[in-house]
């Protein structure tokens, strides 16, 4: 089972930086004004799902639970808290400061995405150590066997107690 996490989070993590390619490509497009970096990302970023669908081991391993939920994780990090936030941001910069053009809202679309992928990417890490510290601990806890052991035997001393306190009744 670690297996199949440590690859959902690493399929996880380099779907969310395709995309942010992607994503910074469409700014340097906009930026120097043609479109060369958004359509070679745009084809990078086709070949990629093009061979996820067509490669049956990566469409079986694609279609896993964790690797779904890992990627739902990140598409919430770098989709949907970015879309909110620089779509609240700009409304409140356009009112409050300066109207935004279209290449200005793209870019701090980008810089917010970016910043959730940084706090996925944290958040991954402390999961990690977090799972880490509880095999650990799991491992080296071999004393909760033994504890059940014990009561067990303890049971079991109670009842020869009980029966030898019968049989000393009995003769008495």
């Amino acid at each position: 089972m670690p297996k199949v996490r440590h690859y959902a989070d690493l399929v996880a993590t380099l779907a969310g930086l395709m995309w942010l390619m992607l994503y910074w490509s469409i700014s340097v497009s906009l930026h120097i004004g043609s479109a060369e970096p958004a359509l070679a990302a745009l084809l990078l970023l086709g070949s990629m799902i093009l061979v996820s669908f067509v490669h049956r081991p990566v469409r079986v391993m694609l279609g896993r639970y964790h690797v779904r939920k890992r990627r739902t994780e990140m598409w919430m990090h770098i989709l949907a808290l970015p879309l909110n936030l620089a779509f609240l941001l700009a409304i409140g910069i356009d009112h409050l400061i300066t109207p935004m053009s279209g290449a200005q809202k793209m870019l701090l679309f980008n810089v917010l995405a970016t910043a959730s992928w940084l706090v996925f990417l944290v958040t991954l890490l402390i999961k990690l150590l977090a799972r880490a510290l509880a095999d650990r601990r799991g491992s080296s806890g071999a004393e909760p066997a033994l504890s059940t052991n014990s009561s067990t035997d303890t049971s079991n001393n109670s009842n020869s107690a009980s029966v030898l306190h019968r049989r000393d009744a009995d003769e008495a």
